[in-house]
């Protein structure tokens, strides 16, 4: 966060937050993962190369897979050509290109057990690299079947939130407003929701964060089916009271949000969290709805395009003074 101002707030700190006061930048990226580097230890041990696989995308999870199957085979088929064709049986010699592609599929029908039996091992090395590669063949399958299946039965929210929050009137009074819904069939109850803010501010002339919890006007509810618009109402007890709109746009603040629910079919409890960051607040504007009944009038249609979507709004005339 890169810069801050003097005026004083009504309300109290809170060092419940789990960043301290000198820490910098995004606190929670979009994705919902701490912005934290970390040092003092290895690669190997700052990494858990099974939470990063589960938390790739689909798309990148299936591109490293491939990538990384290829790439198996093309260091095999090489292992395999430096020891010589002749050592191959049933290779296509007619000249390098078709032997080097006949390697590689050697190499992928012994990574995968398959063993169609026109190309074989002739010799102790080739049989021995052979050999190696078809233990690492089921050993790396094994792992990638454990991935596969660790990640559809993870647990997860499957909340998509709105890109920006806005500062609305609400009730003859000002709110800032953000909103989320559930983008996938799953069946979410006894949802709650906790928000924090961060506001950057200058104390004997150095910056440092100050975090902030904010009463939303629904906290929980019962059920998660439709979209849920947070509301906290900016009142004397609020971190905003009296903010003005170059106030949300010159101030470092990121609205922290952290999601938590109960999900039916796993018998267990999900979470998620996102954050919005000063430039992500839009002042004088409120979301337009994003569900509607379908046409007999017989269920509700929830248009998750619509889940950015918000018009201009005029905002109630502050009358208080500005400490």
């Amino acid at each position: 966060m890169a810069g801050g101002f003097r005026r004083k707030i009504r309300q109290k700190d809170t060092d419940s937050s789990g960043f301290g006061s000198n820490a910098s930048g995004r606190f929670i990226n979009k994705d919902g993962l701490p912005n934290v580097k970390r040092k003092g230890v290895n690669v190997f041990n700052r990494l858990s190369w099974y939470h990063t696989m589960l938390n790739l995308s689909t798309f990148r999870f299936l591109s490293y897979l491939v990538i990384a199957y290829i790439l198996v085979n093309i260091v095999f088929a090489l292992i395999y050509y430096s020891i010589g064709v002749q050592h191959l049986t049933g290779i296509d010699k007619s000249d390098p290109v078709n032997e080097f592609i006949d390697v590689f599929f050697f190499s992928s029908q012994t990574f995968t057990t398959v063993g169609y039996g026109r190309i074989a091992p002739v010799g102790f090395l080739a049989s021995l690299v052979a050999t190696f590669e078809a233990f690492l063949g089921l050993l790396t399958f094994a792992i990638a079947t454990g991935l596969f299946y660790g990640r559809f039965s993870r647990p997860r929210a499957y909340l998509r939130f709105s890109d920006i929050a806005v500062i609305s009137p609400f009730q003859g009074v000002t709110a800032l407003m953000f909103r989320l819904a559930p983008y996938k069939n799953n069946a979410l109850t006894d949802a709650d929701v906790i928000v924090s803010a961060a506001i950057e501010v200058i104390e004997d002339g150095v910056p440092k964060s100050n975090f902030y919890r904010l009463e939303t006007r629904l906290s929980k509810i019962s059920t998660l089916a439709l979209n849920w618009t947070v509301v906290h109402i900016i009142n004397e007890d609020s971190p905003f009271y009296s903010f003005s709109e170059e106030d949300f746009k010159n101030i470092d603040i990121e609205i922290i949000v952290q999601v938590r629910a109960f999900d039916e079919v796993f018998s267990n409890t999900v979470v998620q969290r996102s954050s919005y960051v000063t430039g992500e607040i839009i002042y004088g504007a409120k979301f337009v709805p994003m569900y509607y009944p379908n046409k007999d009038n017989q269920s509700t249609i929830l248009d998750l395009d619509k889940i950015n979507e918000y018009q201009k709004a005029d905002l109630p005339v502050f009358t208080g003074e500005k400490e």
